[in-house]
């Protein structure tokens, strides 16, 4: 992985095994999970820092949305077991 630092782009991450959907997923769930409350210019602002490569651009919808459906708050379990 240590290859991808030096040329992020859609050729290297094949070449590893990675794609695109996956990797960008598994990023924005992990963003999500240490940075809460990020406005869309917040968050395509780290796409664009995480994913330099102008290949990987087309991947910035799927990043955010992503990125959106795993900051936002969920009800427990429990809580919506009880309100039934």
């Amino acid at each position: 992985m240590d290859d991808l630092l030096d040329d992020r782009c859609p050729t290297t991450c094949l070449a590893l095994g990675l794609d695109c959907r996956n990797c960008v997923e598994r990023s924005a769930e992990k963003v999500a999970a240490i940075c809460h409350g990020m406005t869309p210019s917040g968050v395509r602002s780290i796409f664009a820092q995480v994913y330099p490569s102008a290949g990987c651009a087309h991947m910035a919808v799927a990043f955010e949305s992503t990125y959106f459906a795993a900051a936002a708050p969920r009800k427990p379990m429990l809580m919506a077991i009880a309100a039934a």
